[in-house]
């Protein structure tokens, strides 16, 4: 039986921790085909990017569209995605093939703007773009905190402010917003925020003190693709996400100098999340 199949749409990295790596080692233990749309190339290691080759808008365009006339796409998701060119042709191509929340396959923007120090990772015009192009095409978007801070100006610093955060990011047109509270490292707990413009649900997990958590946000970004795909609601896909991602956060391992990344083969080998 062929599995349910998802895009990733993002930039590689060649420690193999974060990006198209990580949704794919992500992908395969959840159990679906996964296909990708290149965006960068990053020369990056457990210690930092050096480098970074971006792929002309129109190659990332047609990456997309070639698995999507062909192979079919489920559910897709987004990583790095470089600049606002690469965002627009990306837009483009999505609403060719009916990727987004207007269309019939459900849409993650996982918004990577900001590195793990909290450094932009993306021109202004770029975060511009994704507001303008992908939120309102989204199914889902997953910020972190540094990202919310990016998009939005403001400081994320307890559950209010997280759920002001929330209402700002919704109101660029995203069906849900999902505020990921792993960088609020002042809080005992790890409490995630899903909303809706209605309703808001909070996912609980605990925090682990550990530096390896390097494609963590790939990869519960990945884990909810994947869901989705399996025809999950919303809410249900996050919920499978979290706990996806606590026990990959749980059993991260360390890897070169700096920071190790999260571990999905735990899947492989114990019952069902």
């Amino acid at each position: 039986m062929t599995p349910p199949t998802v895009l990733t749409i993002a930039g590689s990295d060649s420690g193999g921790g974060a990006g198209i790596q990580a949704d794919l080692r992500a992908f395969f233990a959840c159990g679906v085909h996964g296909m990708t749309a290149l965006t960068a190339v990053t020369v990056q290691n457990t210690i930092g990017v050096m480098g970074i080759h971006e792929i002309p808008p129109d190659i990332v365009a047609a990456q997309i569209e070639a698995v999507a006339v062909d192979i079919g796409v489920q559910a897709a998701k987004t990583g790095m995605l470089a600049n606002a060119d690469i965002i627009q042709a990306i837009a483009g191509a999505a609403d060719r093939v009916g990727i987004g929340k207007d269309g019939h396959i459900p849409f993650i923007v996982d918004p990577v703007s900001a590195s793990m120090g909290g450094d932009q990772l993306l021109r202004d015009d770029a975060l511009e773009a994704l507001r303008s192009e992908l939120f309102p095409r989204a199914t889902v978007i997953t910020p972190n905190l540094d990202e919310v801070r990016l998009l939005t100006g403001l400081d994320v610093t307890d559950m209010a402010t997280q759920r002001e955060a929330a209402e700002a990011l919704y109101a660029y047109g995203p069906e849900w917003v999902l505020v990921k509270a792993g960088h609020m490292r002042n809080a005992e707990d790890c409490v995630d925020l899903l909303y809706n413009g209605t309703d808001f649900h909070e996912l609980p997990g605990p925090r682990f003190d550990t530096p390896n958590t390097h494609g963590g946000g790939d990869t519960l970004a990945s884990a909810i693709t994947s869901s989705l795909a399996r025809g999950s609601s919303v809410p249900e896909a996050v919920a499978f996400g979290k706990r996806f991602i606590v026990r990959s956060v749980r059993d991260a391992y360390p890897l070169g100098k700096g920071h190790g990344p999260v571990s999905p083969f735990w899947r492989l080998s114990a019952d069902e999340v």
